[in-house]
C-alpha cells in the first residue's frame, strides 16, 4: 500500500479514537442527533480500526524479517523469507477491505425507502407488468426481512397496478434497491394476444430515500395544501365512513402525494407528509448530482427515471440490465424475488469505479 493510502487510513482511525471519545461526552450523549450520528459513524469505522492494526502488525513483521535477511546463519534467513512474504500476502489481504473505508459513504446508505412503480407505455399490460414488478420487489424484500407498508395503490383494469407506492424498512434498504430506479420494459406475448406477438410494455421505478426527520428537509406548512377525502375500500362493515385519506400538494414544486392506509386521518398525514419530504430530498439530490459532474461519473447510470436500464424478455427467459451488459437466464427465479445476481454486480461495478478514482487521484 502506498504512503498517501496509508496516511489516510491513519487518519479515519484516529476519527474513530475521536468518536470513541466523543460517545462517552454527556454532551454528545445529551443531543439526540449528535449522537446518533457519532454513533452511525463509529460502527462504521470500527472495522476499519481492527484491520488497520493487524496491517500494522504485519508491516512490523516484514520489516524485522528484512533485518533478518542480512545475518549469517540460513536458517535464519529462509524462515525470515518465509515469514516476510507470509507477511506480504497479508498486508495485500488486508489492502483490499482496508480500501472500501477510503470510499465516500453516502448516508443514504442505512435509510428506509419509499417504492413507487408506475406503468408507462403498454396500456393494461404495462399495468400487469407493474404489478409482477411489485410482486417480485415484494419477494425480495421478505427474504431480506424487510417489512412493507402500501402507501398508495391505483389497480390496473384488467390487473397489476397504474401506480402503487409502499415503504420498505429494514437494515440498509436504500444501500440495495438504489440502482432499481429507470425504466424496466417487458418483452412478452400478453395473454391477451390471439396471435402470438411479442408486445413491448415498460414501467418506471423509482426509490425514494427517507429524509431525516430532524433537519434535512423542512417544510412550510404554508406552503402545503391538505385535503381530505373518504379513503377507497371494499365496502361492507369494513368501508371507511370519514374522510380518513390525506392528499398534500406542496404548492412551490406542485408535487402531490396521497396516503389512504390507515383509518386515521392523523396517521394518513403523517405519512403522507413522510414521502413529501423523500420526494422533496430525492429532487434536491437530483439536482446536487447533475451539478456534480465528477461525481455523477462515479455511479451506474445516472438514475434518471426515463432512463431505460432493465428489459426482462420472457420468450427468451432472459433479464439484461443494460448499465452493465449483464444478461442472465434465470428469468422465472428473478421474478420471484432472486435479485441478488443483478443486484450485487451493480454494487460491486460502483465500488470498483470508485476505487479506480481513488487511485487516479
Amino acid at each position: 500500500m502506498n504512503t498517501a493510502l496509508l496516511e489516510k487510513l491513519r487518519g479515519l482511525k484516529a476519527r474513530f479514537q475521536q468518536l470513541e471519545a466523543s460517545l462517552a461526552d454527556p454532551e454528545v450523549l445529551s443531543d439526540p442527533v449528535r449522537r446518533r450520528d457519532a454513533g452511525r459513524e463509529h460502527a462504521r469505522l470500527q472495522p476499519l480500526a481492527s484491520l488497520l492494526d493487524r496491517l500494522e502488525r504485519a508491516l512490523q513483521t516484514e520489516a524485522s524479517a528484512e533485518e533478518m535477511l542480512g545475518g549469517d546463519d540460513e536458517e535464519l534467513r529462509e524462515l525470515a523469507r518465509e515469514e516476510a512474504e507470509e507477511a506480504r500476502r497479508e498486508q495485500a489481504a488486508l489492502e483490499v477491505r482496508l480500501r472500501r473505508f477510503l470510499l465516500k459513504p453516502d448516508p443514504r446508505d442505512a435509510r428506509d425507502v419509499y417504492l413507487e412503480i408506475r406503468a408507462g407505455t403498454g396500456g393494461d399490460e404495462a399495468a400487469i407488468f407493474a404489478g409482477d414488478l411489485f410482486r417480485m420487489y415484494t419477494r425480495y424484500s421478505e427474504a431480506r426481512g424487510w417489512k412493507q407498508e402500501i402507501i398508495q395503490m391505483s389497480e390496473g383494469e384488467h390487473g397489476g397496478y397504474k401506480e402503487i407506492v409502499c415503504r420498505l424498512a429494514g437494515k440498509r434498504v436504500f444501500s440495495y434497491l438504489r440502482f432499481e430506479s429507470g425504466a424496466h420494459r417487458v418483452q412478452r406475448v400478453p395473454e391477451t394476444e390471439s396471435q402470438g406477438r411479442i408486445h413491448t410494455s415498460a414501467c418506471t421505478v423509482a426509490v425514494l430515500p427517507e429524509a431525516e426527520e430532524t433537519g434535512e428537509i423542512e417544510i412550510d406548512p404554508g406552503d402545503l395544501r391538505v385535503d381530505t377525502y373518504r379513503a377507497s375500500g371494499a365496502g361492507g362493515q369494513h368501508v371507511n365512513k370519514t374522510d380518513s385519506a390525506v392528499r398534500l400538494t406542496h404548492l412551490p414544486t406542485g408535487i402531490v402525494v396521497e396516503c389512504q392506509d390507515e383509518r386515521s386521518q392523523h396517521k394518513n398525514r403523517a405519512r403522507a407528509l413522510s414521502l413529501l419530504r423523500a420526494r422533496l430530498l430525492d429532487a434536491e439530490q437530483s439536482r446536487l448530482e447533475r451539478e456534480r459532474a465528477e461525481e455523477r461519473r462515479s455511479q451506474v447510470g445516472s438514475g434518471d427515471r426515463s432512463e431505460r436500464i432493465r428489459t426482462y424478455n420472457f420468450p427468451q427467459g432472459r433479464v439484461t440490465d443494460h448499465r452493465i451488459n449483464l444478461s442472465l437466464y434465470k428469468l422465472p427465479q428473478i421474478m420471484e424475488g432472486d435479485l441478488d445476481g443483478i443486484i450485487e454486480p451493480l454494487r460491486q461495478h460502483m465500488e470498483a469505479e470508485q476505487l479506480a478514482t481513488l487511485d487516479a487521484g
